[in-house]
């Protein structure tokens, strides 16, 4: 009975979120008010702001949280100087040594990449499966804590970047298939030193090609993670889609907290309650 009535909850929010008119934005949507919402947890409250560039992700929050699927979770995934995630509704009712992160609702959003959003501390991102075309998750969400940046660390992030591009690249010619299956092998298996062999090649080859564009880090972006930090690495590969503008803290006092092998806190960590509060 329990579980029909949650999947009949899923399934109504999914019917919400796409009878929604996403498609009215403005031609300038950064100079539009943001909504905002406010993120009660059992360590304060984090208000975030929700990007206007990424409305598909935007609206599908507002309505999650307008119609409470995000309280009581547990941020599931506590990873210290990296990030902390949450949205599992399988979290909801976890027992202590539950394992936890394949919980969703049935829909995933587009992806909503763009160049002028990136994981700075404290932006809101969708967290996805490694479905091809990098749609997000309806419901599980992460919030960046990060670590600071210097150049030689920003030049590895951004070459690792572009790898994962010209990946992205060939993944619709036929003839790279058998290429791009041997990486995924070698990822799987834990091979390393293969994976980054084959990588490099599969770069190399993209770098050769006239319409791949390479990746490069935008010089703000590269003062912000030299100064507030960040993960730069998953720029472009996850949607960015808000940031924290209130209650950093209560984000640095969550990523510390202890936790499993499996990054889960050994004493959970819930999400009270998410608010639209204009």
């Amino acid at each position: 009975m329990k579980s029909l009535l949650k999947v009949s909850l899923l399934v109504f929010l999914y019917l919400s979120f796409f009878s929604c008119d996403t498609k009215s934005e403005s031609s300038n949507p950064e100079k539009e008010q943001r909504k905002t919402v406010e993120m009660l947890t059992d360590y304060g409250t984090m208000t975030i702001e929700l990007y206007n560039e990424t409305p598909l992700h935007r609206d599908n929050f507002i309505n999650l949280a307008k119609n409470g699927a995000f309280d009581s979770l547990l941020f599931h995934r506590v990873i210290k100087n990296f990030m902390i995630q949450g949205g599992d509704p399988d979290s909801k009712k976890a027992k202590p040594g539950d394992t936890l992160g394949e919980g969703d609702a049935p829909y995933k959003v587009d992806a909503e990449f763009n160049l002028n959003l990136f994981h700075k501390k404290g932006t809101l991102a969708a967290a996805r499966n490694d479905n091809p075309n990098k749609a997000s998750s309806a419901m599980q969400f992460y919030i960046v804590q990060g670590k600071i940046y210097n150049d030689s660390l920003l030049a590895i992030t951004q070459q690792r970047t572009n790898k994962w591009m010209a990946r992205d690249f060939f993944k619709n010619d036929p003839n790279k298939k058998p290429l791009l299956d041997s990486l995924q092998r070698f990822r799987d298996h834990g091979n390393k030193d293969r994976y980054t062999m084959l990588a490099d090649s599969i770069l190399s080859l993209a770098q050769a090609e006239e319409n791949f564009k390479q990746y490069i880090i935008p010089e703000t972006q590269r003062e912000i993670y030299k100064s507030i930090g960040g993960v730069p690495h998953l720029d472009q590969n996850y949607t960015v889609f808000g940031e924290v503008i209130k209650g950093i803290e209560v984000l640095d006092s969550i990523a510390i907290v202890k936790t499993d092998p499996l990054d889960r806190p050994t004493k959970d960590v819930r999400i009270l309650s998410v608010k639209v509060i204009k």
